[in-house]
Formats: C-alpha cells, structure tokens, sequence
C-alpha cells in the first residue's frame, strides 16, 4: 500500500500516546511521511470503561502525507468503549450513526483489533451498549475484518514469570498490541526494540518486561497468521539527504527558538506560565540550559510577558509561551512591549474555548486576538505555523522578524499541531538563515536615545552594560525626538503612525504568496477558477482536499502584514472559499483589507481537525 491510517484506542491509563507514538516515530526512521492526531480527554482520569475516558491516537504513514488521515484502515481497541468511540467518533449516540454515513471513521475493508477480554457484560455496560453483541449494535460491516485478540490473558501469560503485580502487568497491554500490530506491518523488530529501549533508558527496570510482551505480540501474529494479510508500506526515498526524525509541534517549536538564539547570537529567554497545551514548550526549553537557556516560571501568565519584557530590555532573545485564555491576560503587557519597541515573542497555541473551554482539543480561534486585542492604536506581526514539523521554521522567523523589526511577533500554532508530530529533517544552522539583530550602530555612543530610529523606521536596540548607550525605556508615549516622556497631542499622533508604519514595512521582509496548484492528469498545473484559502494548521487537509478537487490553495503563513501580492493573487480567481477552524475570522479580517473581494467561507467549531472529505463535499455542492 502507499498509505496506511492507524488508530490506537483504549483507556487514558491504558498508554495509548506511547504506543501511537512509538509506531509513529518506528515509520519515520523507516522513512515513510507520517502525520499524527492525539486525541485525549480534559479529565485527569475518567471512570475506567467509560466513554468519556477514551483516549485515541490516530496515524497516517506512507507517501505524500498531508493529514492524520480521515477514516481508518487498522483499529486497536483496548475495550468496549474504546471500540464505540474509534468507530463512531462523537457521533456513537447519535440515533443514526450507522457505518453507511458520514460518521463512520473506518473504511469498509478496515481491520479491527479489539481486545476480547474486556467486552464483558459489565464493560458493555459502562460503555453503554444496548445488547451482547457490540459489533452488530455498532453495524460493523462483514466486510471489516474483526481481529479478537485476548490481550489482558496473553499479557498476563507472557509476564507470569516477571514478579510484577496484575496491576502492573495490566499496564503492558499496549505493548503486546503494539508488537501485534509491528507484525502486521512487517515491520523489524530490532529496530523497535532500540526503540523501545530508548523510550524506557530512564526507567531500565521497565525494558525488559515490556520487550518480552512486545516481542511476544508480534509472535502471535507470526505464529498465528490471524487469517489476515500483513500489509506492506512502499519504501520511500527523501528528495533531500540528511538526518530524518519524527517531532512533535511544541518540541520543533522549543528547537527554533534555540536555533535562533544561537544564529543571533542571543541568550534565550522563556517567561512562562504552565497551561495547556503549550507547557511542553517551557518543559523542553527547561532541559536545555547546556544551550544557555534560561527560564522562569512565572506566578501568572502576566508576569510571565513582564519578565520576558525585562529580558528583552537586558538584550536577549525574550519569549513568553500561553494558549488563548493566557494571550488575553498578556495583552497589556504586549502592548508595553509595543510601546517600549522591544523584541518579544509570543507563542499562542490555541485550543477551543472560549474561559477553559476545551483545553485539550483544537481550533483556530484566536486570530482576531492576536490582530487586534489590545488596548490603543497596538500593532503586532502575527505569523503561524502550519504543520508540526515547521513549527520550528516560524519559531525561528518569529524570532528573526522580532530581533530585526523591534516588535512583538506573536507566533500561532494549537492543539493539533503542538501534540501532533510529523517527519522533519533536521537541519544544519549554517543552513538557516542569517538573523540581524537592530543593534545600536558604533557612531551613536554617547548621543544615543531610545526614540533614534534607521531608515525603515525601526528603533535601534541599546541595553544594560553598554557603555555610552545608557537610556531610559518608558510605556508612557515617547517625545519622537529627544525619546523622552511627551503628552502632546501632535506628537502622539506622530507616535502613532510610526509604530504602524513600523509594522507595515515588514512586508518587504516577508516572502511573497505562494498558490499551491493540484497537478493534472498530465503531470501539468491545471487552470482552475476556484481557490481555497487557509491559515495555519489547515494546510494538510486543505492540500489534500485541494489535490482532490483540481482546485487552488493559498495557504497563508503571514498574517498581520499580509504579503505584499495579496491582493493580486486573490484577484485572479472568481470563487475564493476561506477554510477555517472558527466561525471565521480570517475571512472578516480579509474582507476588511480587500472590500472589492468576494470571499465564501467554510467553518467547522468541533475541536478536531478538518476531514478531506467533508470539505470537498462543500466544494462541489456549491
């Protein structure tokens, strides 16, 4: 097969993250794409056996990989609520939630393994079923091949010997599924067992056991045969050589950050507050002080902005992380950040809300927010990422913009992206670009204040223990000139215009809009009058949908200034459908900056990803 769909179910206990993960990673080092969707409850730990206490991880692997993919071809089950909810997603009380609909998320010919130990009575209760017989309740296909595997009574067999208690055995059943599962992909065992072995190198106590289950997992389909076919991946060769890996969003976002701070020459800053889903950012950067990091914990996620500001002013790469309800509470603070034009980066990784809302689920809802959400005439660029891997490509442009422009640079990523992992090549720092931070030029020592500005109107950056450059930096509105405290109402005015224009010459620094243009049967670009635009996270399942449909796609990465051929671009197509997660925002904003367009909008507020196939769906029925 050229792709392949896998989805991982069971209890938030039963280490679905791990296994989804460690399959994921196993594809990657084998050099097949892969895209990844975590998919957990908020709760710390639902009652065992409950749908609410699901916890998923879906993955796609194979060739030109763009999604986490919309239906799955090979399920694990843990238990009987597991299977329910991987089957039917949200939808599993849904009064006509049958496979031949829109709410089935497996394909007709799908394989579904599912743990025979736990479809009791009694988990088929807790699950909520109606009869004895799950797979007729759920109107599973004959044409799914249902694979019943008695993973807690073989876990328990295979580690009878160990000296480990049923509590611990138990935890180990998702090692003998992941082994069954490595069989039925022929993948090789000694590179999973490194792997294994490396995830476990903090706890070697755990190796061994967990390896004997794995091992005795991918047996059991080789002694067994299980009268299914193993299924066979194309090898892949990447168009570029170097060093491959699978990376997590919020982990390649930690990595730019540092990457840039070293390019810069910038000790790296991060004022924090922990929230999810952005805290594995602080964790990541907290482990690496043998690359000069710094880092505080803050007390709130205000004071997390204000010592990071305070960095900034001593003359480092200063970033704060947070998701919406933080970036809310920063507002005021980088707003000071405007004032004082210092060099900030703010990481927003968003996730539904609004207040707590749905902390561990995905949405694009804090665009306007980052835009606009600020007390006074405030301006900011704002950028985003759009997969998990270059999560690290605008962390280090965020870094660049800010450290080049004097500004806050507001960087948006979210659930989807931060958990989610793709293969990335690691690059060389002598591949990146060069960052050239506004220092203060030799000539102005001794006549040096904080209003002096170059051509582009950006402020030049003097800092503690220059000597010669000693300055105050205010958040009171600044005379133009002598940098000092002014309330004129001309001069304020003046002020104004200056940190808009600021701002706004950034668009020479920015790369122009690129159209993504499906390839036609010819292997040639087709003509189409039709584009899709999104921002951000949506650009996998936008490109597929887009491939599907021979239509354009305009995926924008720069937002607050948009590209300088904005406009142009968009001009030259007579349908133009803006695809977000939100009630649309970014299509407000558009229609602000471009009245003589028409823009149609297709939104969807579920916390998930988009599905490919409910957006081509739209497409053609409009």
């Amino acid at each position: 097969m050229k792709n392949i769909v896998v989805r991982f179910c069971g209890d938030s206990g039963d280490g679905m993250q791990l296994t989804g993960n460690m399959f994921a990673q196993l594809g990657a080092e084998l050099g097949h794409e892969i895209s990844t969707l975590p998919d957990f409850p908020a709760e710390i730990r639902a009652p065992q056996g409950t749908l609410g206490g699901v916890s998923g991880f879906q993955v796609e692997l194979g060739s030109e990989v763009y999604t986490p993919g919309d239906k799955a071809d090979v399920i694990v089950a843990m238990n009987a609520a597991a299977l329910k909810v991987c089957t039917l997603g949200s939808h599993f009380n849904h009064p006509q939630a049958h496979f031949d609909d829109e709410f089935a998320l497996y394909h007709r010919h799908a394989i579904v393994i599912v743990d025979t130990d736990s479809l009791s009575d009694k988990d088929l209760e807790k699950a909520q079923y109606h009869t004895n017989n799950p797979f007729t309740e759920l109107d599973i296909p004959e044409s799914v091949q249902i694979v019943p595997v008695a993973l807690t009574t073989l876990t328990k067999e295979a580690l009878k010997e160990s000296g480990m208690d049923n509590k611990s055995m138990l935890k180990s059943r998702n090692m003998f599924a992941l082994g069954l599962i490595y069989w039925l992909f022929d993948e090789p065992m000694d590179k999973a067992i490194h792997l294994l072995e490396e995830k476990f190198k903090k706890k070697p106590a755990l190796v061994a056991p967990n390896t004997k289950v794995m091992v005795d997992g991918y047996n059991y389909g080789q002694n067994l045969a299980l009268n299914i076919n193993q299924i066979h991946l194309d090898s892949q060769t990447n168009e570029a050589h170097g060093t491959y890996t699978s990376i997590a969003g919020n982990k390649a976002t930690a990595w730019g950050l540092i990457a840039a701070a070293q390019k810069a020459s910038k000790q790296l800053f991060l004022g924090s507050y922990p929230i999810t889903p952005a805290t594995d950012i602080m964790h990541e950067l907290a482990g690496r002080k043998d690359m000069g990091v710094m880092v505080v914990q803050a007390e709130d996620e205000i004071s997390g902005a204000c010592i990071s500001i305070g960095a900034a002013f001593a003359g480092d790469l200063a970033c704060t992380s947070t998701s919406g309800p933080g970036l809310s509470l920063k507002s005021e603070a980088i707003g000071l950040a405007v004032m004082a034009e210092l060099p900030l980066v703010v990481i927003d990784v968003q996730r539904g809300g609004p207040s707590t809302g749905l902390p561990t689920k995905t949405e694009q809802t804090d665009l306007l927010q980052a835009i606009y959400g600020r007390n006074g005439e405030c301006p900011a660029v704002v950028i985003a990422a759009s997969t998990s891997a270059n999560c690290f490509d605008y962390a280090y442009e965020a870094s660049r913009l800010a450290l080049e422009n004097m500004t806050p640079v507001i960087l948006l990523t979210d659930t989807y992206l931060a958990n989610g992992t793709a293969l990335w090549r690691v690059p060389t720092l002598a591949e990146l670009p060069p960052i050239h931070p506004q220092s203060v030029p030799e000539e102005l020592k001794g006549k040096y204040n904080p209003a002096l500005r170059d051509e582009r109107g950006v402020r030049y950056w003097a800092y503690p223990g220059m000597e010669g450059y000693e300055h105050r930096n205010i958040g009171l509105e600044r005379d133009a000139e002598k940098g000092t405290i002014s309330t004129n109402p001309e001069n304020h005015e003046q002020m104004v215009i200056a940190r808009k224009h600021k701002i706004a010459q950034v668009v020479d620094r920015i790369p122009e809009l690129k159209v993504i243009k499906p390839a036609g049967a010819n292997g040639q670009s087709s003509k189409t009058d039709c584009l899709l635009i999104g921002w951000g996270s949506t650009e996998g399942h936008l490109h597929a949908a887009a491939n599907e449909l021979g239509c354009d796609l305009a995926q924008f990465n720069y937002i607050h200034p948009l590209p300088r051929n904005t406009h142009e671009v968009l001009s030259q197509y007579k349908r133009i459908v803006v695809c977000e997660l939100n009630s649309g925002q970014f299509a407000a904003y558009l229609r602000s900056q471009m009245p003589d367009i028409v823009f149609e909008q297709y939104n969807e507020m579920q916390g998930q990803p988009f599905a490919v196939e409910r957006i081509v769906k739209f497409v053609q029925q409009h």
